[in-house]
């Protein structure tokens, strides 16, 4: 006999759910709660909006000094999709979300003068990694990974519940989703993908069996898009874009390139790349695979 052990929790600007299935009752609780400290540690390290986390300290100085191997490992593996990706995807975004959003708590959006002096900050080429040191390379710089830092909780999440022997399990943190096998050794975890212009409505359903999946899209933008970095406005061409890869933080920010990208361009990129399939919603609703 199986037991399904679920716990929801607040992290990472979300709610993260983890769900483990296992003929053991305390071993899953076990391994739940050693996940969730997986979550919440990523947290304490990433969060933008905590003054001494590691990115909170490394916006406001320009530089950190013995940052740890996880903060590291996200800013290198951000960076590497920026490069790969045309910068469709910039963790230094930071100054022009915080643009928008000002703009927007006023009724209004922000005037291209404004923008274009944002733009200056904007480089993921402007943070230099020097052995465990991270500097900007100009004042007024910052970095958000949000973008990243749910996708990566999600594969520490998943790593500390392999090393307590579980088959089976589904970690979800706001929408950034992996797997460990199925929800038995014969059916597999099955995810809806939602219209973002009607939530009630699901447009299609995909399995998931040791594998991970993200989407990005209009769900919940105070105003209205994802940023493309390099021209500073709301990205256009789809509604949704989902991909699904081995690990959580590679589909996270995947899905944001294909998003900015858009459907032509994003899927022939990430058509290069072994293992990876992506899926977008049209501006029309339509699904495309």
């Amino acid at each position: 006999m199986v037991h399904i052990i679920k716990d929801v929790q607040g992290a990472l600007g979300t709610f993260v759910t983890i769900t483990v299935v296992h003929p053991d009752i305390s071993e899953g609780i076990s391994a739940v709660r050693a996940a969730f400290d997986e979550v919440h540690r990523i947290h304490h390290l990433m969060n933008v909006h905590q003054q001494n986390s590691e990115v909170g300290a490394l916006n406001r100085e320009g530089y950190y000094e013995e940052v740890s191997d996880d903060t590291r490992h996200v800013i290198q593996r951000a960076n590497y999709f920026s490069e790969r990706f045309e910068g469709a995807f910039d963790i230094t975004v930071l100054p022009l979300l915080e643009l928008w959003k000002e703009s927007v708590s006023k009724s209004g959006i922000p005037m291209d003068s404004e923008i274009n002096q944002r733009l200056e900050l904007v480089d993921y080429r402007k943070i230099f990694v020097e052995g465990r040191n991270i500097r900007f390379s100009k004042r007024g710089m910052g970095i958000t990974l949000a973008g990243v830092a749910k996708g990566y909780a999600v594969d520490k999440a998943i790593e500390a519940i392999v090393r307590c022997n579980i088959r089976h399990a589904l970690v979800n943190a706001g929408g950034d989703i992996r797997a460990i096998g199925g929800k038995d050794d014969n059916v597999p975890w099955r995810i809806a993908i939602r219209d973002p212009r009607d939530k009630n409505r699901i447009v299609t359903t995909l399995e998931l069996c040791d594998q991970a999946i993200a989407t990005s899209g209009t769900y919940r933008r105070s105003f209205g898009d994802i940023l493309n970095p390099k021209v500073g406005r709301p990205a256009q061409g789809v509604l949704s874009s989902t991909v699904i890869a081995r690990t959580a933080m590679d589909a996270d920010m995947l899905a944001t390139c294909m998003f900015v990208l858009g459907a032509e361009k994003g899927k022939e990129l990430i058509g290069m790349l072994d293992g990876v399939k992506a899926f977008i919603i049209g501006n029309d609703g339509s699904f495309l695979n």
